[in-house]
């Protein structure tokens, strides 16, 4: 298929519903839990899952590792901080990985947004120093990956002398590198190594305008894709989606009374986080945004992270995903506020909806052609 679905895994239930302060990306680890929720998107017809990286959560190397075994054909988005890692062991441990999974694997480079995130782990860099840091690491990597001769490297950053591996990934050329960043810093970066680069739920104008910023960016030729990533609420009607719409957005709120947690929008994120001032600010501008990107909920929680959602029926909300397709978008990555049960709700309603339309219009233009 020519439109891919992501979804997210957890080591324990978790969500804004829940605690303001619990992140899917972090917590305990609970097995049964983790095989479930894994278990779930793969019968729900998702392609990959997303493991999320946060500098007080689960090492995502060992989740992958567990999950990989307990399913068959789900394939993995391993979140990965360049940096802590020396990026020679990354390539390796990812390589191995790579075969462990049967090829299940990909790697989602998210540079970091957030000093205080960078600096519990001992990094002290800038962010525009990261991302710098960011690209000197995917060289290496990348050659590691695909080198047959040992190799020296001189770097701002990174000085290596006869750098080799004798275990290389079992997907060729080399393992799929999916990149997040919404800063200028990030652009070029991500635009010179990653296969997919990844949008938080921003309006379709704004996607299509950022597509073109990263291709223009990109090496001559390159053939890059584009993910989206998205929160739908779903309803039997659409008046139905906006109240359980309403109803999520005051137990957040409450949830966050009761824990003392008290954000003015933005106002702990910091300049670096530009994906996330990015989303306060189309929150300013309107709460709906197209037929029905709301954005609420993104400017109650300080958009840290993936906090736009979709309200509406299933056929409405996959009418609104195949728009990002039709903009330039060929990966949809969905995850609920009720983690398992919206990830069965949108595995049974949504997915072959939007595969539908997307089928329909490769015919099309087929036929055309």
């Amino acid at each position: 298929m020519s439109v891919e679905f992501i979804g997210m895994i957890g080591t324990r239930e978790a969500s804004e519903l829940h605690s303001p302060t619990v992140s899917i990306t972090g917590g305990t680890i609970d097995l049964a839990y983790l095989r479930k929720f894994a278990k779930v998107h793969e019968d729900g017809g998702f392609d990959r899952v997303l493991v999320g990286y946060s500098s007080t959560g689960p090492d995502g190397f060992n989740v992958v590792s567990y999950v990989a075994a307990a399913t068959e054909r789900l394939k993995f988005l391993l979140a990965h901080r360049p940096g802590f890692v020396a990026p020679t062991l990354a390539a390796r441990k990812l390589a191995t990985l790579d075969h462990f999974s049967n090829g299940r694997v990909a790697v989602h480079i998210i540079t970091g947004g957030s000093d205080i995130e960078q600096q519990r782990d001992g990094d002290w860099l800038d962010h525009d120093t990261r991302y710098r840091r960011t690209d000197e690491y995917l060289d290496v990597v990348r050659r590691v990956w695909t080198s047959e001769e040992p190799f020296d490297y001189e770097g701002e950053f990174y000085q290596l002398k006869q750098a080799f591996s004798e275990v290389k990934p079992l997907q060729q050329p080399h393992i799929p590198i999916y990149f997040g960043g919404a800063s200028g810093a990030a652009v070029g970066v991500g635009a010179k190594h990653s296969n997919v680069y990844a949008f938080w739920g921003e309006p379709i104008a704004a996607i299509k305008q950022r597509i073109a910023e990263v291709k223009a960016a990109a090496p001559p030729g390159k053939d890059l894709k584009f993910s989206v990533s998205l929160r739908p609420i779903l309803g039997e009607t659409e008046a139905k989606a906006w109240e359980k719409a309403h109803y999520i957005l005051s137990r957040i709120n409450e949830t966050r009374a009761k824990a003392g947690v008290q954000l003015s929008p933005g106002a702990s994120l910091g300049p670096e986080a530009v994906g996330s001032l990015r989303l306060l600010d189309f929150a300013k501008e309107s709460e709906i945004h197209d037929k029905r990107l709301w954005t609420p909920i993104a400017a109650a929680t300080g958009a840290r992270g993936n906090t736009t959602a979709l309200v509406g029926t299933p056929e409405q909300v996959a009418e609104s995903l195949f728009d990002y397709y039709k903009a330039g978008v060929t990966t949809l990555l969905i995850r609920g506020f009720d983690p398992v049960e919206d990830a069965i709700a949108y595995g049974r309603d949504v997915i072959p909806l939007v595969r539908q339309q997307v089928q329909q219009q490769e015919r099309q233009t087929v036929t055309v052609a």
